[in-house]
């Protein structure tokens, strides 16, 4: 069977250390203020949406950043979403995110160019979720030294970051998951699953969107990551790391 890799574990670890550091940062008698904040958008309704943007705030009260959600309606206008946006780059917060996915009719690379680089928390200085891959294979002492690659999906938020980070570092990717030493998925639809049957034995599985089949895959794989407990909670903390890393680059600059 192979071997967990548990991400709720090290995200909490991770958490706990940018607690400290965020603490530290405070000017003496101010520790009990909230310093730092992180605004989220949201647009409609979505259950899932919902999810991710709750565990973001609860981490967020465990290291001390307060939280605060815009939630827009549905079938609110390109207009006034790009409206709404820039009116909260000028908020007092050290970070900004548009929670994915937008409504259909909205031009969504329009909408996320608006946010500030020294607030886009989403997007720099690395994506979150591609960042918690690392620090999860990291932490297992799994390296992408000559080993295969398989990206499944090349949606914005894994497979397209994930691609940019292999290409840049001239990591074989192959198009066949039973060819690849380590899979990562992150496709996110219904109906699609990876079986045991699509993976060779003794391969790295990550699962970033609930595509895999865990029980068949675990009896082949080496290593994999649950769902939940996997790359979804170090997407957070390394959101979260994010916003620690670009308020520290902001006050150097002043």
């Amino acid at each position: 069977m192979a071997v967990v890799l548990d991400g709720k574990k090290l995200a909490e670890k991770i958490l706990a250390d940018l607690s400290k550091e965020l603490k530290n940062s405070l000017p003496a008698g101010r520790q009990g203020g909230k310093e730092f904040k992180l605004v989220a958008v949201l647009v409609g309704d979505d259950p899932q949406s919902k999810i991710f943007l709750r565990q973001k705030e609860k981490a967020c009260k465990k290291i001390g950043v307060d939280f605060k959600l815009y939630q827009l309606p549905e079938d609110i206008s390109q207009e006034k979403l790009t409206k709404k946006v820039k009116e909260l780059r000028y908020k007092l917060c050290h970070g900004v995110i548009i929670q994915l996915p937008l409504p259909n009719h909205i031009d969504t690379p329009k909408i996320l160019d608006l946010v500030p680089a020294e607030k886009d928390v989403d997007r720099r200085p690395i994506s979150p979720v591609l960042a918690g891959i690392l620090a999860l294979l990291k932490e297992y002492r799994i390296s992408f030294q000559n080993k295969k690659v398989a990206v499944v999906g090349r949606g914005r938020l894994v497979g397209q970051p994930v691609m940019e980070w292999l290409r840049k570092r001239h990591i074989e990717v192959v198009n066949d998951t039973k060819e690849a030493d380590i899979v990562i998925s992150g496709v996110g639809k219904p109906g699609f699953v990876i079986t045991g049957n699509m993976i060779k034995r003794g391969a790295v599985v990550v699962d970033a969107a609930g595509d895999v089949d865990q029980k068949t895959v675990a009896k082949k794989a080496s290593y994999i990551t649950p769902t939940p407990g996997g790359v979804g909670p170090m997407t957070v903390a390394m959101l979260l790391k994010n916003l620690v890393i670009l308020t520290k680059r902001k006050e150097a600059t002043i």
